[in-house]
């Protein structure tokens, strides 16, 4: 097949779909946290924004599931080995996140400052993005590192000059990290059918 360099593989496809399902988990998590410091009206609000999002994430996840199998399992040797190495070294990012999550929360917690736990979490959480973005080749995750990083820095300076209430700091953190999510969730579900626009529905599984 002259053209098979040009179709795209059916990983990619449910990488993206797994991805949302993420996506969709955290923002609901960094939303739930903001909610803690919402008035009941405000909560209504915020949760219904997100809510929306969150929905739109699990349906596009489930779409692209289930026209994965349109998609060609393209699996040449290079194709093996790159594969072979970005689980390798997603499996090493991840380790280390949970290991910078757990040794930022106890560093804080016997420094007196219990109340920096979820503003360290959102830091190591955007600073894990970094290595992920030069692993995958995303620009996207520089991006989603460097607001991410931004919201969590700004959080524990805040929290440390007293500068506003711990309740409107876990707002603006929680807000910050949902929209950091929600944003990449977005960018995956317009990457998602730009691969099922560039993939006719007759494109048979020869290289099944």
């Amino acid at each position: 097949m002259e053209n098979q360099p040009n179709l795209i593989p059916r990983i990619a496809i449910t990488s993206i779909a797994s991805g949302l399902i993420l996506m969709a988990f955290f923002t609901t998590m960094w939303a739930g946290i903001a909610s803690g410091s919402l008035h009941a009206m405000e909560k209504g609000i915020e949760i219904g924004f997100f809510g929306v999002l969150v929905i739109a994430f699990i349906t596009f996840a489930i779409y692209f599931f289930s026209v994965a199998k349109r998609f060609p399992k393209i699996s040449t040797e290079e194709d093996k080995a790159r594969e072979k190495k970005e689980g390798k070294w997603f499996g090493i990012i991840f380790g280390a996140e949970g290991l910078g999550i757990f040794l930022g929360i106890n560093i804080v917690v016997n420094l007196g400052h219990p109340d920096l736990t979820i503003p360290v979490i959102a830091l190591v959480v955007g600073l894990h993005f970094y290595p992920m973005a030069k692993i995958f080749r995303r620009t996207m995750d520089y991006y989603v590192a460097t607001w991410s990083t931004i919201i969590a820095i700004c959080s524990i300076v805040l929290t440390l000059n007293k500068t506003m209430t711990p309740a409107n700091i876990i707002l603006f953190l929680g807000i910050g990290m949902a929209l950091s999510t929600s944003c990449y969730g977005l960018y995956m579900i317009r990457t998602g059918r730009g691969y099922v626009k560039k993939t006719p529905i007759d494109v048979q599984a020869a290289v099944l």
